[in-house]
């Protein structure tokens, strides 16, 4: 129950099944246009590997994107199985539902609703996977798995975007256990049909849309006031950052290294938008900032930020470690029920 390494691996019968699905027909169909809302098909069939679905079993997918990877699963379950795909989007059900009728797939359904809540009428299901990440592991998604199921999903590991694993999840006597979880994640389930991708789906504290995109999630949300003035200040500290460095050897394995801090439950862990597809990880307070960049920069309020020094021990601990590999993160899953659902919290430990 670890970490595991990501070096992408299928199953023989997984990798014989995507020879028949043409993925192209479903990712840039001729007549519905190229589908910005989808997983690239390399790593769907790695996840559809880790789930093993046998002929006959009765599959629940969360998020129909393209179409692909529903049929994929189509494939793999048979004539005898069904598949269940259910997405936020109707522009996306609609258009595989007659993508899947035109080829001649009969035992494949998709359905408008959301999916963190399952569909409990054509359930119990064999297998649960997800192409959307949910805020917790959903309760209903344990509630519609038959005994010895198996759901194969994305989990935040704290409450702030881009913190995520791919989690691989076995009921044991109705409870669930973590067997296997890797790096990687996707999009945020949300609760209506996303346009802007990019911006995360949920736990941003603060947006600006002028001049630019830029936006920023705060652990420590809780103490903020209802103007969202820490947010707001942060925010711009790390806009306007009077303290540079380079990152050094942090930055060739950024999104490795986020695991290292994420696993102390630190509440001062930041994520931030600077810009188009530069984004930061680091710590902040009401009163101070300090974030590496994916682009290979610390920046901070001040050279005597207190987050700074928090940021540099998080830093100095991850090289004493050896910069831990994957392997060494251990996963928990924390029963939880607040606004967000009921269900369990993902979370790693070192």
């Amino acid at each position: 129950m670890t970490l595991s390494a990501p070096p992408i691996t299928l199953a023989p019968h997984v990798a014989e099944a995507a020879e028949t699905v043409p993925a192209r027909h479903y990712t840039h169909h001729d007549e519905r246009g190229h589908t910005v809302h989808r997983t690239n098909p390399v790593y769907v069939q790695r996840d559809v590997s880790s789930l093993d679905v046998a002929e006959g079993m009765n599959v629940l997918e969360i998020g129909t994107g393209s179409g692909y990877s529903g049929a994929l699963l189509a494939r793999l379950a048979g004539a005898s199985g069904r598949v269940t795909s259910l997405d936020i989007d109707p522009y996306l059900t609609r258009w595989a539902n007659l993508i899947h009728h035109r080829r001649g797939l009969d035992n494949i359904r998709c359905f408008t609703v959301d999916g963190t809540a399952g569909l409990l009428s054509r359930g119990p299901y064999d297998r649960i996977v997800a192409w959307c990440t949910p805020p917790l592991l959903p309760a209903a998604w344990l509630d519609q798995l038959s005994e010895d199921g198996l759901i194969v999903t994305p989990l935040p590991v704290a409450a702030l975007p881009h913190l995520t694993v791919v989690t691989r999840i076995r009921t044991v006597q109705g409870q669930p256990t973590v067997e296997n979880v890797t790096t990687g994640g996707y999009i945020d389930a949300t609760a209506s049909p996303k346009a802007d991708l990019d911006l995360p789906g949920r736990w941003v504290d603060w947006e600006n849309r002028h001049p630019s995109l830029s936006w920023i999630s705060i652990a420590w949300r809780d103490r903020d006031d209802w103007q969202h003035t820490g947010a707001r200040a942060t925010l711009n500290r790390l806009l306007n950052p009077n303290y540079r460095e380079p990152a050094d050897a942090v930055v060739q394995d950024w999104p490795l290294w986020k695991y290292w801090p994420a696993a102390t439950g630190d509440l001062g862990m930041t994520m931030v938008g600077l810009g188009p597809e530069n984004l930061a990880f680091g710590h902040s307070t009401p009163d101070s900032a300090a974030v590496i960049t994916q682009d290979g920069r610390i920046i901070a309020d001040s050279a005597e930020s207190p987050s700074l020094a928090v940021l540099r021990s998080w830093i100095s601990g991850w090289n004493d470690a050896g910069c831990p590999p994957r392997e060494s993160y251990k996963p928990s899953l924390v029963p939880h029920s607040s606004h967000a659902g009921t269900g369990w919290d993902l979370r790693l430990r070192r």
